[in-house]
């Protein structure tokens, strides 16, 4: 999961820092992010720098400090993010998880504690060193069983990494969620089904599936734009959107958001937060935090968050107080990626407003259900079948709210 559900605004990092949010109450989720990656893949819009020629201990100590300034005490869950939180040395984990620990006593609490981990970092070692620190639940970056199409998408593994990783991760009896990315350009249905089907021969208990996006800001994009890049036909996106589906459910996994899918109970609580407009608290170059009414982020460089750590305490570039209509926009833009949907009365609640204003939302998702693209049951709003695959540009109206 990014380490923010929402854009952040596009600002400059050479300003001072902002004032730092105060620290979020007991039990928020917290997210760590951890920026590098043996190589950038470009496709991708989070922030990451490789790892080779950066101080990694640094940026770990940074990290702690910057947690001792702001991260909520016994979070309810923990996701250790990036980049590639597996790439660090074995030591600078355990100096940043203990440390987190320290701080947080997030060990004795949370309720779920996850690593994003990529197969040219995880072996046998590492994943039982990330679960012996009190991870719960390990997130494989495998993307692709293609030797082509990972070539494409600049992964630094080659397929049978992958499945080693899928062992190693399993050997731990920790929670095991896959990342794959299916309709690169060329890849018919029919090769991801084969792809997607060896995967699930592993019964993992969670699958994110998203199909390529073109980020602007991402290499990829600067292809597209020269010509030299030509995303795959919408009739494959949609065809392996709705296989990927039949396939995950016939192995036992549920979708509870559009792209994703996991077995009874083990869906990811961490996502969950941010898309029930939740309170999170991010640290990091690049991450976001929401608590109460104010978003704040961090910058998009790891040179700034270094120096403002030392010097501040925290690295806070820029932070925001919606207007009440565009929060309650980006509740029901967030809350209809899930599967249950969205309940009007939950939604002003998590957006801070209350049942005595007027609440232009149903009115939006009556207009959508006459086009069969929502439709309500049990009280929640939620997609439609035809809706799903157009979920992007639907939940988008929502955000017209705000103006």
């Amino acid at each position: 999961m990014p380490s923010a559900p929402v854009p952040a605004p596009a600002l400059k990092a050479s300003a001072p820092p902002e004032t730092c949010l105060p620290r979020a109450p007991l039990g928020t989720a917290l997210y760590v992010h951890v920026p590098f990656c043996v190589v950038k893949c470009p496709y991708c819009d989070f922030f990451s720098v490789e790892a080779k020629g950066q101080d990694l201990g640094a940026t770990v100590r940074a990290l702690l400090n910057e947690a001792r300034a702001r991260a909520p005490r016994s979070p309810r869950t923990v996701f250790i993010g990036g980049g590639t939180p597996s790439l660090l040395p074995e030591p600078l984990l355990v100096e940043l998880i203990d440390g987190l620990d320290e701080i947080t006593g997030f060990r004795a609490a949370a309720l779920e504690v996850t690593a994003e981990c990529n197969p040219e970092s995880l072996d046998r070692d590492k994943a039982r060193l990330l679960t012996e620190l009190g991870v719960t639940r390990l997130s494989l970056g495998i993307q692709s069983l293609d030797p082509d199409i990972l070539t494409f998408l600049g992964r630094a593994h080659g397929p049978e990494d992958g499945l080693r990783a899928l062992e190693a991760a399993q050997a731990t009896g920790a929670d095991v969620s896959v990342d794959m990315i299916y309709a690169s350009p060329g890849q018919s249905t029919e090769d991801w089904e084969g792809e997607l089907a060896r995967v699930l021969e592993f019964e993992p208990h969670h699958l994110s599936a998203y199909n390529l996006t073109i980020e602007e800001g991402t290499m990829f994009h600067v292809l597209r734009e020269r010509g030299e890049l030509t995303p795959a036909p919408e009739e494959v996106e949609l065809a392996s959107f709705e296989r990927t589906r039949e396939l995950a459910e016939a192995a036992g996994l549920g979708r509870y958001e559009i792209s994703n899918y996991a077995r009874p109970g083990h869906e990811c609580l961490h996502n969950l937060t941010y898309w029930a407009n939740g309170a999170y608290v991010g640290l990091g170059p690049g991450a976001v935090s929401k608590v109460g009414l104010t978003r704040a982020g961090n910058p998009r460089s790891l040179a700034p968050y270094l120096r403002w750590v030392e010097s501040e305490g925290h690295a806070t570039l820029w932070r925001e107080q919606l207007e009440p209509l565009h929060r309650l926009g980006e509740t029901w833009w967030l809350g209809l990626r899930r599967s249950v949907g969205v309940d009007p009365a939950e939604a002003l609640l998590a957006a801070g407003l209350d049942g005595g204003v007027d609440d232009p939302a149903p009115g939006l998702a009556r207009e959508l259900e006459q086009q069969g693209l929502l439709e309500e049951a049990d009280g929640r709003w939620r997609l439609t079948d035809r809706g799903l695959p157009l979920a992007d540009g639907v939940a988008r109206k929502f955000l017209e709210l705000g103006g």
